[in-house]
């Protein structure tokens, strides 16, 4: 079942404002002015500003999962490093001012609610993708490298913001290769 067109319009403006100026820094009445639809329109959709603010970081983390899948060969040679290139390509083109799940994670730390699971759920699949990965490939110590890889993509964003996403990608990769190598 399709979507209404009014409920994808506030959820990519809510994207795109909540990546801009924090989730603490948008209102309700901005998200309804820039989608231009009526109030009742997002209630409709979204019962609360945490409701919409939970299926802008799934609709995100979809779209991420379904950008890796798009570009990583699992069966290549060297599946590690296609992940990280393509990580570097998704900050370039979608994240280039860090990481909204960070943020949320920053911003509803300690809130009780879905928003924080949701943002600290996408960190430990990243872990759980590195791992299968790794056990794949048949490396031991499989969680190790799960982390050191999930550190490299967590600081190749950070230093997005920095460097921006292309220097900080050719590092990343530089640094995956020799983590490759310490595995072979």
């Amino acid at each position: 079942m399709r979507r209404s067109a009014k409920k994808d319009t506030l959820l990519k403006v809510a994207e795109r404002l909540f990546y801009e100026y924090g989730f603490r820094g948008v209102g309700l009445k901005q998200i309804i002015n820039e989608a231009n639809v009526a109030s009742m329109t997002l209630y409709n959709h979204f019962g609360s500003k945490d409701n919409l603010v939970e299926e802008v970081l799934k609709q995100r983390e979809e779209r991420y999962w379904s950008y890796l899948d798009a570009h990583v060969e699992m069966d290549s040679d060297s599946p590690f490093i296609l992940v990280v290139e393509a990580h570097g390509r998704w900050l370039k083109e979608q994240s280039y001012k860090g990481c909204m799940f960070l943020r949320a994670i920053e911003d509803y730390a300690g809130t009780d609610n879905e928003i924080e699971s949701i943002a600290r759920g996408h960190k430990s699949k990243l872990l759980k993708y590195f791992q299968q990965l790794a056990q794949k490939k048949g490396i031991e110590n499989e969680r190790n490298l799960a982390n050191q890889f999930t550190l490299l993509l967590e600081g190749t964003t950070s230093m997005t913001t920095l460097i921006g996403a292309e220097q900080a990608t050719e590092y990343s990769i530089a640094m995956a290769r020799t983590l490759v190598q310490h595995t072979s």
